[in-house]
């Protein structure tokens, strides 16, 4: 009988009541929109605390911030409620905090208080001097513990002007068990390139013993398990990563990917309840180059702004082709910005900016400005959608249409289009410039983006018309359009690019790509329609990811290679070097059980918006299944091509059973759009 590790879990967690001894004292995570009920601030900076909608700590949004302004000098406490400690003699505290520094060094403590914060009793401190993220984990042992009512703090001790912003999440505080360890995080991209990947995990001995052998596996979906036990030397309050040994291997679809420890030190875990997560995979039908997306927000009223600008312009200098750039004028300091739109103010606050300069790279902030190498490691970085579009002019209309792909199936996923202007002069504020770059006159989607729903392989096109008499800009002949795709809930960038300009030529890509086997050969033909466009010069074709030939006709006949998953995409190709984005299909090959070649068989289209097709030798019956494992349909096969009508089924994954006639059998998933 197949093992599941997803029914271990359950069992685990069904008796982990039994187990538990640990005592939790506080866990906050700020998931409200407010401050949690019995937190408090004291000292100084009581307004400079708050809830806000990002996940800059590494947590789940919402997180807590600290900001600048109002500016004080001092120590500020965010407060935890009082907890009985009686009979404790010490607790660990572990939070998530990320430092957007302006200047100079910061204090950063950890302190307690059993006199309803009359007097504080400091249990760790450490100075931060740098922009970047940290995980702290501190066992904590003051004069307070003990008491019946211990209140706890994060004290941060400076200047509130050198910091721009400071980000608190995850903040927990516990007795330690003997032997413990928390399965932190499941450290696998959620979208991956078909084939090998890796699995690793990270985990904290949150335990008094030291670790000495751990014990894990891993499963996808409902497949056999992967456990190893590895050999370490895991201290207590230590973290560390580990990686299995066997890679799992998986073909476009969607998975689920269950780790969990299964012993620690060849015996039961004290705290069963942090030793398993689940983490949704999406393997991608393909990549493409990512253009890199930078974010800039700056004010012609901000002095360091210049500086950064100067040097922002050496970097596109150099790196031509490889970025897209959309910069916000903001409203401060002083007066701010003539050119400041409401709309960049919404983009300020997704990000939680409160000071200029500040620059984002993909969705996450990497100072002012970008270096070279945070720019190289970008765009070597492989891109799981692609971006192509076009504009035009027509007096003080500017036309756009735009086409958003994905590789993966695209459901969370927000598009942005603004237009900029190149160069501006109007703007002149207080520190001295006289011209400005990529300044963003209108968010045409709106400054929360419009919503994505793309079939992977497939395409979304928009269309915009507006009069860009109503916003600042100077000169209609002197315009650009970025236009990119981002997970809001994670800030992760998936692919932009600037549009091509003042074009009538829109690189619309192929329609209605397709394939069929061919009778008694290995070959399957790949056939498609020109784009509604209708200009396109001639047709890139890619065969599992690898350029196979540039053509003009609209078909291809591709060398079935016998490979699990065979791809075939083809890109648009328009006078200019203009290209569209690429439309992708994929046929899945599929062997059944031992080594009886009689159950070969594929199956094709996956996904399909009705019909699915399974073609083979020897096949006897072709069956449905719910994911719960109901049977919905069963097809007598009456050829080598059997043809499933899913025309009624609902939207989801069903299981699609082939048997042959010696018995054989094989299942795999098919997807209904």
């Amino acid at each position: 009988m197949k093992k599941s590790l997803l029914l271990t879990f359950a069992l685990l967690l069904s008796v982990s009541v039994f187990a538990q001894t640990k005592a939790t004292f506080i866990s906050e995570h700020f998931n409200g929109s407010s401050m949690p009920s019995g937190w408090t601030i004291k000292g100084s900076g009581t307004s400079n605390w708050g809830v806000t909608a990002t996940q800059n700590a590494g947590g789940n949004a919402n997180e807590m911030a600290l900001v600048w302004s109002p500016q004080f000098n001092g120590t500020s406490r965010l407060c935890t409620p009082a907890v009985d400690l009686t009979g404790i003699s010490s607790v660990v505290v572990s939070f998530k905090h990320a430092l957007d520094n302006y200047s100079g060094s910061h204090k950063l403590a950890i302190c307690t208080s059993s006199d309803g914060g009359a007097t504080w009793n400091e249990g760790w401190y450490q100075n931060y001097s740098s922009s970047s993220s940290w995980e702290v984990i501190q066992s904590i042992t003051t004069p307070d513990m003990g008491q019946s009512s211990v209140m706890f703090c994060i004290a941060y001790t400076g200047n509130s002007y050198n910091i721009n912003n400071w980000y608190f999440d995850d903040i927990d505080i516990f007795s330690m068990e003997n032997l413990d360890v928390s399965l932190n995080s499941i450290d696998v991209s959620s979208v991956v390139v078909a084939g090998m990947t890796d699995v690793s995990f990270t985990v904290t001995n949150k335990g008094v013993n030291t670790i000495n052998e751990l014990t894990v596996a891993y499963q996808v979906d409902e497949n056999e398990m992967v456990e190893e036990t590895f050999s370490t030397s895991l201290e207590s309050l230590q973290t560390a990563q580990y990686t299995f040994a066997i890679p799992m291997e998986l073909i476009p679809g969607s998975y689920m990917l269950s780790v969990g420890v299964q012993s620690v030190n060849g015996g039961d875990d004290d705290d069963l309840t942090n030793n398993n997560l689940e983490k949704a995979v999406g393997v991608a039908l393909g990549s493409a180059q990512r253009i890199s997306m930078i974010e800039h927000f700056s004010s012609s009223t901000c002095g360091p702004c210049v500086s950064v600008n100067t040097a922002m312009v050496a970097v596109e200098n150099n790196n031509q082709g490889k970025y897209t750039y959309t910069k916000y004028p903001m409203n401060w300091p002083g007066n701010g910005d003539p050119y400041y739109t409401a709309e960049g103010g919404t983009r300020r606050t997704y990000y939680g900016v409160n000071a200029v300069p500040q620059m984002f790279l993909d969705g996450v902030d990497k100072g002012a400005p970008i270096q070279q190498a945070a720019l190289n490691n970008s765009y070597n970085t492989p891109a799981f959608g692609d971006v192509r579009g076009s504009f035009n002019v027509d007096g003080n209309t500017i036309n756009v249409k735009v086409d958003f792909m994905a590789y993966y199936d695209m459901t969370v996923e927000k598009a942005f289009v603004t237009v900029n202007e190149k160069e501006t002069h109007n703007n002149v504020g207080s520190n001295g410039e006289t011209t400005f770059h990529h300044i963003m006159m209108k968010m045409l989607t709106g400054a929360n983006g419009v919503a994505l729903n793309i079939p992977a392989g497939e395409c979304q096109h928009i269309e915009y018309s507006f009069d860009m008499s109503s916003t600042h800009v100077e000169e209609m002949s002197d315009l650009e359009v970025s236009a990119w795709m981002q997970n809001l809930g994670t800030k992760e960038m998936i692919n932009s690019h600037f549009l091509y300009d003042y074009t009538d030529v829109h690189p619309y890509p192929v329609q209605n790509l397709s394939f069929d086997l061919e009778d008694g050969s290995n070959t399957m033909m790949a056939t498609w329609e020109a784009p509604e466009g209708g200009n396109a010069l001639s047709y890139d074709v890619y065969v599992n990811s690898e350029f196979a030939e540039n053509t003009t006709n609209t078909s291809y006949e591709v060398e079935y290679t016998g490979a699990e998953s065979n791809l075939v995409e083809v890109v648009a190709i328009y006078p200019d070097d203009k290209t569209s984005v690429g439309i992708v299909k994929t046929l899945v090959d599929h062997a059944g059980v031992g080594e009886n070649e009689t159950a070969k068989s594929y199956i094709y289209p996956n996904p399909t918006n009705g019909n699915v097709y399974v073609k083979g030798h020897d096949i006897d019956v072709v069956k449905v299944y719910n994911v719960c494992g109901q049977e919905m349909v069963s097809v007598k096969a009456n050829s080598d091509n059997v043809r499933i009508d899913l025309n009624g089924f609902n939207t989801g994954v069903y299981m699609l059973e082939i048997i042959d006639n010696q018995g054989n059998s094989v299942v795999n998933k098919v997807v209904k759009r």
